[in-house]
């Protein structure tokens, strides 16, 4: 069963959006037990390298997390050099070699400089759990949210800091966990080809902690929003249809 005050604040904050997918929570473990059963199935061939994880990278646990609750370890997240790094699991030094960061950094898609100055979990992790917020077994050390362009307007009118992130995606689980920040991602065409993410995606990670204090921001925004769109609506009447008509050239 998961912490009732989530469950609460998970629910409010899916409403005020209008999510359409359910907020996730990661928790990052040092203890001698699992928070949740360790996940589970077959593990594909290494790479030439020696990559070998249990999917192509840890954001795609990202997609599977909205519907169930599991814990990973190191090894899950190996096949993504990238990953490994910004979750705190490999270093520098041990990825640096790899052979998807030398693919990266072929294409100039990255540079060694860039992947050093990248936000890291500290400390190393042992266990990192997965699932829906609702349910989660432990406190969520943060969030993780999949939104549209408007869903980020809001989010941007409630906290004005909020930060916008590119690439590589995975590093704004960092932001949150260690640096205390709210920060949304345009995404990574890595991630997008690896999750299967729309388009039209944007993610974001809430520090757990500050859940509560978004959420009643977030209240106080949308409440804004609605009387500034009432008096469009009614500003506009004085229009031909109250919208822009497409242009007829």
């Amino acid at each position: 069963m998961g912490d009732a005050n989530f469950a609460k604040l998970s629910c409010e904050l899916e409403e005020l959006l209008g999510l359409t997918v359910s907020p996730v929570a990661i928790s990052f473990a040092n203890s001698d037990v699992a928070p949740a059963a360790l996940l589970a199935g077959p593990v594909p061939p290494a790479a030439a390298d020696g990559r070998q994880g249990r999917v192509s990278a840890g954001c795609v646990f990202w997609m599977r997390a909205a519907k169930s609750t599991f814990t990973t370890v190191a090894e899950d997240h190996a096949n993504c050099s990238v990953g490994s790094l910004t979750h705190g699991l490999k270093t520098l030094g041990e990825i640096a070699g790899n052979a998807d960061v030398a693919a990266l950094k072929e294409a100039e898609w990255v540079r060694r400089e860039d992947l050093a100055g990248l936000p890291t979990i500290e400390p190393r992790p042992r266990y990192i759990t997965y699932g829906p917020v609702a349910t989660h077994p432990v406190p969520p050390d943060v969030v993780f949210l999949r939104l549209d362009a408007a869903q980020v307007m809001k989010l941007r009118g409630a906290y004005p800091k909020l930060r916008i992130e590119g690439k590589p995606q995975c590093h704004i689980i960092p932001l949150a966990h260690g640096g205390n920040e709210i920060a949304a991602s345009v995404g990574c065409a890595l991630s997008r080809q690896r999750t299967g993410m729309a388009d039209s995606e944007m993610t974001c990670a809430i520090p757990g902690r500050r859940l509560g204090e978004i959420v009643g921001r977030l209240r106080d925004a949308i409440a804004a929003d609605a009387k500034a769109v009432n008096f469009a609506c009614e500003d506009m009447r004085r229009f031909a249809g109250g919208r822009l008509a497409p242009s007829p050239h």
